[in-house]
């Protein structure tokens, strides 16, 4: 296991990002804290920010993302990503002093890009910002917010030059 304990120092970005690889067979570390921090900064360029706040990912496995899935969701299977907001977030408004936390699970998001044919750095990206959105309070419950949600990850993957994921 390794864990990236420092803040991104990245300056432009107003989230410092704490990355942790937990489990799973992921690209090396450096290689996610760069998607990671292109994908969040691409979200942010679309959405706009006031303040500053923390955001962690965590790469990890089926197993662990399947344990977190059914003790918060109910729903006893793995999933590709999952959400953790730490504090509620009103959209437009200033970030809170975290957003919370994002989960990864290895085999789940490599089995997706292979079935969809698409580059794993591109998947990960998507759910990355997929992610985020649900901190920032976005949601897809129903299908006017699908298709809000939807298109700032359209609008932030295009800023990365990542074919559209909905196509």
């Amino acid at each position: 296991m390794t864990e990236q304990g420092r803040p991104s120092g990245s300056a432009t970005l107003p989230v410092d990002v704490d990355l942790m690889v937990e489990a799973g067979n992921w690209p090396e570390e450096a290689s996610l804290l760069r998607l990671v921090e292109a994908a969040v900064g691409a979200a942010f360029a679309e959405i706009g920010a006031q303040g500053h706040s923390e955001l962690s990912v965590v790469f990890s496995d089926d197993a662990h993302i399947r344990t977190l899935n059914a003790g918060w969701r109910g729903k006893d299977k793995p999933t590709n990503v999952l959400s953790f907001p730490a504090f509620a977030y009103a959209k437009a408004g200033p970030l809170p002093p975290m957003l919370g936390d994002i989960v990864l699970a290895a085999e789940t998001v490599a089995r997706e890009a292979a079935l969809e044919d698409k580059p794993l750095d591109n998947h990960i990206s998507h759910l990355v910002i997929h992610g985020l959105l649900h901190l920032l309070g976005h949601d897809h419950e129903t299908d006017a917010e699908a298709e809000e949600m939807e298109a700032i990850e359209r609008a932030a993957l295009a800023r990365l030059a990542i074919p559209d994921p909905y196509a």
